[in-house]
């Protein structure tokens, strides 16, 4: 089952910013609507597509970690949110698998230096790259109001990782819902 988020004149969840962070933006929305869909879908319309997947470079106490304290998407209190799509580099496609956990876990502590914005920040990431769409990746992140400063600290860390310079393509956009 594909994730879509469409752009729309009118969606359950209101655009407030729309920022290239690398590389170029996508086009003002007003709104997102998200959706599942069998199929994916075409046409001229602006839409983001994906799959949530299974984990992956995460070894097993990761993995039980974070699903001790992770927070489920569609919280009451969760009314703001992100959606940052993320295009990496061949050079990061070109490493082993090995060599990206190194990068991803060891040197960059993505896991490890995240687990602290638990569950205060809820997050579900679909992957693209193998469905020919424009970005490898999808983050979906959903928090409360006064989680905010919470969200923009662990973007910034994460944005300073050694991750990150593997990155060519991202944009920020930000939403609340409506």
């Amino acid at each position: 089952m594909f994730t879509v988020f469409n752009a729309a004149p009118e969606g359950h969840w209101q655009v407030t910013l729309v920022k290239p962070y690398r590389g170029e933006t996508l086009p003002a929305v007003g709104s997102i609507a998200i959706a599942q869909s069998a199929v994916l879908p075409s046409g001229n319309d602006w839409h983001l597509t994906g799959v949530a997947s299974h984990v992956r470079y995460v070894e097993r106490a990761e993995k039980i970690a974070l699903t001790s304290v992770q927070a489920g998407l569609g919280r009451n209190e969760a009314t703001q949110a992100a959606l940052i799509p993320i295009r990496k580099s061949q050079a990061w496609w070109d490493l082993t698998q090995e060599e990206r956990r190194q990068i991803f876990e060891d040197k960059s502590r993505h896991i490890a230096d995240s687990m602290k914005y638990l569950p205060a920040i809820a997050r579900q990431l679909y992957h693209c790259r193998d469905l020919g769409q424009p970005f490898d990746f999808l983050t979906w992140f959903e928090y409360a109001p006064e989680n905010a400063a919470a969200f923009e600290d662990l973007v910034g860390h994460l944005r300073g990782t050694e991750e990150w310079r593997y990155v060519e393509h991202e944009v920020d956009i930000r939403l609340c819902r409506n």
